[in-house]
């Protein structure tokens, strides 16, 4: 499925509004622009805070900040957007917070009342068919590495723990569980995000060498499944002080915090531990 092709308008022309906020994407501007959008955007709905902001949002900030024309842009923030696990719904009230931003520039708060049906259709259909594009692909490949950390993706997961219940059954929980590691990234973009993700599967890999099912639930999010031997409390506390060593060599990495790391108790069924991580996968 494809994007579809320029038809000879801009965006704008077909409502997108422009003006304001059209001179050359200054740092400053661009942070401000964001925090209108996310503000915007958490208060129409978006559901997990920790999860909006991603390399793909300032692209697109960029671009309109320089009067420019957003589709190729909106198109890549749809397919991470889907690649993270959003839905369409809710990727669609996004687009429509910005919109409703860039159509008051005077909301220097970012409260403004979006509404999809006010969004230019051609900007709903560009991102529609680009959140498309990904989530038919996640469908098609049942496992996926991500390449960012170089993990396996939630798919993974999902097969590797359909294997142990069905040989384990309810007892799955008896003789493993869950570690999950995660970054606020709300807060952080650039090189500093991607970096951040990076070097929280690298420490990941260190610590856990004994064959470990790990994978990468979501933008801010890493998860393995570890047998109940004796050595959980062991290997977290060595992961807290490999992350932390990590993390500490760059004082521009201060924005993150410290990683939260949590043992989370694995349900008494395969399709209760898919909906699991799914929730886990955007918190």
């Amino acid at each position: 499925m494809e994007v579809p092709a320029d038809e000879g308008s801009s965006a704008y022309q077909s409502g997108w509004p422009r003006g304001a906020l059209t001179s050359p994407g200054q740092d400053p501007e661009l942070r401000a622009l964001r925090s209108r959008w996310r503000t915007a955007s958490l208060a129409s709905g978006w559901r997990f805070p920790s999860d909006w902001t991603l390399p793909e949002v300032d692209s697109v900030c960029a671009v309109v900040l320089r009067g420019g024309d957003p589709e190729q842009a909106l198109a890549g923030l749809a397919r991470a957007r889907a690649a993270a696990g959003a839905g369409l719904l809710e990727v669609l009230a996004d687009l429509a917070a910005l919109h409703a931003v860039l159509s008051d520039p005077n909301a220097h708060d970012g409260l403004v009342s979006p509404d999809i049906d006010a969004t230019p259709s051609r900007m709903l259909r560009v991102t529609a068919l680009a959140w498309a594009d990904v989530a038919m692909d996640q469908l098609a490949n049942i496992e996926v590495v991500d390449p960012l950390t170089g993990l396996p993706t939630v798919a993974y997961l999902r097969t590797r723990l359909g294997e142990l219940y069905r040989h384990l059954g309810r007892d799955v929980n008896e003789q493993y569980t869950l570690l999950v590691v995660g970054l606020d990234l709300s807060e952080v973009s650039g090189w500093r995000r991607a970096t951040g993700m990076i070097l929280l599967a690298e420490g990941l890999r260190t610590v856990l060498d004994g064959g470990e099912s790990m994978a990468t639930l979501g933008p801010s999010t890493i998860a393995a499944v570890l047998p109940r031997d004796g050595h959980i409390s062991t290997k977290a506390v060595d992961l807290r002080r490999a992350l932390h060593e990590r993390l500490s060599v760059d004082e521009q990495f201060d924005e993150m915090g410290t990683p939260r790391i949590r043992l989370v108790r694995l349900p008494g069924s395969h399709g209760a531990a898919c909906a699991l991580l799914r929730r886990l996968s955007r918190s």
